[in-house]
């Protein structure tokens, strides 16, 4: 079970404040009206400064690109988690003292992150406007939470087929893996023929069940991978970036389920701004998205679709292979639902300890 951990905030405020005393106010923001304009800018900045809850490995590829494609510009990749990416930057802003230029916000942290966002209009810079978010958010790829399952384990013929059939008494007493936030169970609020009362009673008894809790997916994802646990809660794209490396996973056909949106945005206050600016462009553009889809992270429909140019997407494609239905969010009324909900959630699994 997992106790949620308390960030010592004040430790951490008073660390940045003695760093940033005296220093010089931040840079202000690029008055570039487009792309060839905001380069001009970045190349004399030299840098950005990009946190996000990707290994670095996965990025790689479109930070090549975007430095073949902006020579004169070093990316600086932070591999972090996005509730401790917040914090950081929460405290950060308050001391006055921001250290990266490129931030990540998805699920429960994109309300916290929207005072946090610098105000910056991305259709100058070329980001369509289906992929700007609540006006300072660009969206980039999309993380379908999936149920996967550990392929020497359980032949495919005996994987569950719903949600229903976790419950199951075969999943019982430790078999599962579930991520004890609970941010897997997002669709039971989105879609209105699960809806949320059901999805807290679906949780209790999910809780009868003895998973194993983890902190986070991508511990979960191990346990599956590794064997430890036979079924459990995953991120399609670790699913299938591990299945591509011979790993003993797969996607369980268990639908509906949440597409959940991922967005970067730039921080007030960033080193370096136009470069912040630049880089969150690139990855919005149609390069960026090449580059990035290699990884399995990429823009996909907001609902279901497998149509056969949404089935180019290779996330598209496994889902739909799978037989797996999803929605992605559409607004930002739908986070502060799902702000409300996930407690409630946590409360039915018995993961709610201070």
């Amino acid at each position: 079970m997992r106790t949620r951990r308390k960030t010592v905030l004040a430790a951490l405020a008073a660390v940045v404040a003695l760093l940033g005393a005296g220093c010089s106010k931040p840079p202000p923001a690029p008055d570039a009206r487009n792309l060839a304009e905001l380069y001009q800018a970045a190349k004399k900045e030299g840098q950005v400064i990009w946190f996000a809850p990707k290994p670095e490995a996965q990025m790689r590829p479109a930070i090549k690109a975007f430095e073949k494609k902006y020579p004169g510009i070093t990316v600086k990749y932070t591999n972090k988690k996005a509730p401790d990416l917040v914090t950081q930057l929460n405290v950060e802003q308050a001391a006055g003292r921001v250290s990266f230029d490129v931030s990540n916000a998805g699920g429960l942290t994109v309300l916290p992150s929207v005072d946090m966002a610098a105000k910056v209009d991305w259709s100058r810079y070329g980001v369509p406007g289906n992929q700007i978010f609540d006006g300072n958010f660009v969206y980039v790829w999309a993380v379908p939470k999936v149920w996967a399952y550990n392929t020497t384990a359980v032949p495919a013929a005996d994987a569950p087929h719903s949600w229903n059939d976790v419950l199951s008494p075969q999943w019982g007493g430790g078999k599962l893996t579930i991520e004890s936030r609970g941010s897997f169970m997002t669709v039971w609020e989105q879609d209105k023929t699960l809806g949320a009362g059901p999805g807290l009673a679906f949780s209790a008894k999910l809780a009868k069940q003895s998973p194993h809790y983890t902190d986070n997916t991508t511990q979960a994802h191990t346990n599956i991978v590794s064997g430890q646990t036979p079924l459990g809660t995953d991120l399609i794209n670790l699913v299938l970036s591990d299945k591509a490396k011979g790993a003993p996973v797969a996607v369980a056909p268990i639908g509906p389920t949440n597409a959940n949106k991922a967005y970067l945005f730039a921080p007030e206050g960033s080193p370096h701004p136009a470069a912040g600016r630049l880089l969150t462009a690139f990855l919005a553009s149609a390069a960026g998205q090449k580059a990035l889809a290699g990884s399995y992270n990429s823009i996909i429909p907001t609902e279901t679709d497998c149509s056969k140019a949404a089935l180019a997407n290779r996330v598209v494609r496994a889902l739909c292979a799978a037989g797996v239905q999803w929605h992605s969010e559409t607004d930002i009324q739908q986070y502060q639902r799902f702000a409300d909900f996930f407690p409630q959630v946590e409360k039915a699994l018995g993961t709610d300890v201070n």
